[in-house]
């Protein structure tokens, strides 16, 4: 059977895609190398898919995500792979996917590094695919077949929407705050996935890219405060435990003073060789 004679080329198919068009209001960002190369992959895989379509068959077969098969669904490797096709018969969807892909990446990317930015990009893509599994398990939603970046690019969105607030991204022309953008593509993709609307599976899957990003983010952020609180506290701690030995120090000085180093306990005299050790550490 060929690519363009398969259910999911279908207009009443269970294959979910979807798209946004939103471009933040910034210079053209300059590309950075993960970004690139899932660009080139992407669309390279995009075109040798619809220009060769044995290659393209082969592809979709072995690498969408297929909830319509339990030994397809347990096949790990398309909770990843999947993220890397998209819609052969509407080019938007890839397009727009590369879009926010370009836009949104980079910034990320330069934030993070690549070693960070790139499993946090595919780990979106693998929780949108995760979600949209979990509501096919309960019934909330049909079983069908999956592909696309955009629980990925969700999941970009998500991270900017709470690290670059003053990102203003276009809706439809509309220049839109990032975060409004966020909430009102979260309520829409709701709207559809609990009305079991058009493309609920794609937007099941958007849903589970954003929250994993906002809760990666988040989390980051959460860590970040109680290390730093940590590391806080423990440094007062030093500076008491130093103010107390600072003041024993000078305690046991005015002994010797008075009395002489004779009246001095052994745990004075230890704690005196201490703090002169301390001392000539630190003057080094």
């Amino acid at each position: 059977m060929g690519l363009y004679d398969r259910d999911y080329t279908q207009a009443d198919s269970q294959t979910h895609h979807s798209h946004f068009r939103y471009m933040p209001r910034m210079r053209l960002p300059r590309i950075t190398p993960v970004v690139k190369w899932l660009l080139i992959i992407n669309i390279g895989i995009f075109l040798a898919g619809i220009s060769i379509r044995p290659l393209g068959d082969f592809l979709y077969t072995w690498l969408q995500l297929d909830a319509t098969s339990l030994s397809r669904t347990l096949q790990p490797w398309r909770l990843i792979t999947y993220q890397f096709l998209h819609a052969p018969d509407y080019v938007f969807h890839i397009f727009f996917n590369m879009l926010g892909l370009f836009f949104l990446g980079p910034t990320l990317e330069r934030h993070w590094g690549g070693r960070k930015f790139l499993p946090f990009y595919l780990g979106c893509g693998v929780a949108g695919a995760l979600f949209y599994l979990f509501l096919v398990s309960i019934k909330l939603l049909p079983a069908g077949q999956m592909v696309g970046a955009s629980g990925a690019i969700l999941g970009l969105l998500a991270a900017c929407a709470i690290l670059f607030p003053q990102f203003v991204v276009f809706i439809y022309l509309f220049p839109v705050p990032i975060r409004i953008a966020a909430i009102l593509f979260t309520a829409v993709y709701l709207v559809t996935v609990v009305t079991g609307g058009a493309n609920a599976g794609g937007d099941a899957a958007h849903l589970g890219g954003m929250a994993a990003g906002a809760v990666y983010v988040l989390s980051q952020s959460w860590r970040y405060k109680y290390t730093s609180r940590l590391r806080a506290d423990r440094r007062q701690k030093r500076i008491v435990v130093q103010q107390d030995l600072e003041a024993e120090v000078d305690y046991i000085l005015k002994k010797v003073h008075d009395s002489g180093i004779q009246s001095l306990t052994r745990k004075e005299r230890n704690t005196l060789k201490e703090a002169t050790k301390a001392e000539q550490m630190r003057n080094r």
